[in-house]
């Protein structure tokens, strides 16, 4: 159990530290793309900006899963790449099929990337309710302005 700890928890905080940044740049362009389109607007210009951020966000938990698939076979649980990255999604998503199970010594790993997984998943929807958050901010204050005499 040990064993599995001091092999997780470095790589959960790579996790981590990878979504911070994904959140922080992804928050950073999504302010930069506000201000630059702030005289234009249009509700394909939210749905844009809303689909950036989901995006980003999604790509930085593939790429933490393909980090979590990548240490899967460096410690040669699995054969292929895409079966380690098929039961690091299942991992990372805390679904648990079960259908792929790792040996007995690594097999902790699992519930540590579904820990991993659930709170990078909460991360992603924070920023992407900020977002939203905005939008609909930004649509309310524009809704006021227009019903001014």
């Amino acid at each position: 159990m040990l064993l599995n700890l001091l092999t997780g928890l470095p790589v959960m905080l790579l996790c981590l530290l990878l979504q911070a940044m994904f959140a922080a740049k992804c928050l950073h362009y999504y302010a930069h793309f506000r201000h630059a389109k702030r005289g234009r607007d249009s509700q394909l210009l939210d749905i844009l900006s809303l689909s950036m951020v989901m995006l980003l966000m999604l790509l930085g938990n593939f790429v933490q899963m393909i980090i979590w698939a990548a240490l899967f076979m460096l410690l040669g649980e699995f054969g292929e790449f895409a079966t380690a990255l098929y039961h690091s999604g299942v991992n990372f998503a805390t679904l648990g099929y079960g259908d792929i199970v790792m040996t007995e010594r690594w097999r902790l790993l699992g519930p540590l990337e579904a820990a991993n997984g659930i709170l990078m998943f909460g991360v992603s929807t924070s920023v992407m309710t900020a977002a939203v958050m905005d939008v609909i901010k930004h649509n309310f204050a524009r809704l006021q302005q227009s019903k001014r005499p």
